[in-house]
């Protein structure tokens, strides 16, 4: 059996810098409480936690949690990389669809460093070490980061394929810094041209400029996920749920293809997308407005294609024609995506599942996307895990 389970409750704190945000634990409380507050919601009607981060020592979600109440709810901590927030949402709502609860709370947070990511132990084997061996086949660069690298790569390999120019990624990077101006909660909130992004500081020659690669950032984001009966019991807002959801990982092409776009996950995306559509019984051209895992603009086109926005080959040709912004034919990142916003890893899921929310509510102000009935949220972390989740205004 499964059951209705709508989204009673969002909240999430400004992103900031590393060094100018409040610790993890003050960050993780801040958004659930927002989440609280939203809802109309006491913290002891929640039946079961999932608290999501990754650079944390055990049970930070516990640390998190208790400055808002200790009633002995069972917690659950999750890290999936950067797909980290949208799988404590996908476990929320995966046990409130079952029945097995009927109010669960999805909380994410991370405080991070300056700097490239990168491994925090170095004695034992790394989960990317088959994710290195397909770049340094497919790659020959030295001195680039890791995820620079293989995104960097990925748009590359398009770049090859279709011709697609440089460009067209600064015309992304440029889009997600005008939709940030009107969020009050972004990082950056500057506007940028297409020659802003095209004289940054040259990251790859050729491939990626500074400003194409979403910054490490500190924040915290929370949703409150319940049945029909408990949003009847409760008078909770019952105005969107979610349709559908999938959660797919790494497919043997993911290697076997020699394709550094299926090493960053396009055929996950694909995969859970579809998985979605099929659930929901629509197609992408239902959808209305779209977050999406813009980790670099590279990423940003290469995820118009599998989420079946766009043709194989004909995302430049999306950019160009406006087709990813306001007055096209889906509206991407309208907060200014992790490029503008920010990227917190454990937070972004759930700050993608609150900006969709809010603009299903018809409460996002100067970001509102008119009309706003089905939107789609797409969160990928590589190692990989990728999370499809579509809302509905009910």
């Amino acid at each position: 059996m499964s059951q209705d389970v709508f989204v009673a409750g969002v909240g999430m704190i400004p992103f900031a810098k590393p060094g100018a945000s409040a610790n993890y634990d003050v960050m993780g409380a801040q958004a659930i409480r927002a989440a609280l507050a939203d809802a109309h919601l006491d913290y002891d009607k929640v039946q079961q936690v999932y608290a999501g981060y990754v650079y944390g020592d055990s049970c930070c979600g516990q640390r998190a949690a208790y400055a808002v109440g200790m009633s002995g709810v069972p917690l659950f901590n999750v890290n999936n990389n950067c797909s980290t927030g949208s799988t404590a949402l996908f476990l929320a709502r995966q046990a409130v669809a079952s029945g097995s609860v009927d109010c669960a709370l999805a909380v994410g947070f991370e405080q991070m460093k300056p700097g490239a990511l990168g491994s925090v132990f170095e004695d034992r084997p790394t989960p990317f070490d088959l994710f290195e061996q397909e770049a340094d086949a497919l790659l020959q660069v030295e001195g680039v980061p890791l995820a620079l690298r293989y995104f960097g790569g990925a748009g590359l390999a398009h770049m090859q394929q279709y011709g697609t120019q440089l460009s067209t990624f600064a015309k992304i990077r440029a889009k997600a810094s005008r939709h940030a101006a009107n969020n009050p909660l972004a990082l950056f909130k500057t506007v940028l041209t297409e020659d802003d992004v095209m004289n940054a500081p040259m990251m790859w020659p050729g491939v990626m400029t500074r400003l194409m690669a979403c910054p490490p950032t500190c924040g915290g984001a929370a949703a409150i996920v319940c049945s029909r009966a408990f949003v009847q019991k409760h008078g909770l807002d019952n105005s969107v749920r979610i349709k559908a959801q999938a959660m797919t990982t790494d497919y043997a092409s993911t290697f076997e293809a020699h394709d550094m776009r299926q090493v960053v996950g396009v055929d996950m995306t694909r995969a859970a997308a579809q998985q979605v559509y099929a659930q929901a019984g629509i197609g992408p051209s239902d959808v209305d407005v779209v977050e999406l895992h813009d980790c670099f603009a590279h990423n940003e086109l290469l995820t118009y294609e599998a989420l079946g926005l766009c043709k194989d080959g004909g995302a430049e040709k999306f950019v160009l024609d406006g087709d990813n912004t306001y007055g096209g034919e889906f509206v991407t990142n309208p907060s200014g995506g992790l490029l503008s916003k920010g990227h917190p890893l454990g937070a972004t899921g759930l700050a993608q599942c609150t900006e969709l929310v809010q603009q299903l509510r018809g409460t996002a102000d100067k970001r509102q996307v008119h009309g706003a009935r089905l939107a789609l949220q797409h969160n990928l972390g590589l190692g990989g895990a990728c999370v499809v989740t579509l809302y509905e205004r009910v």
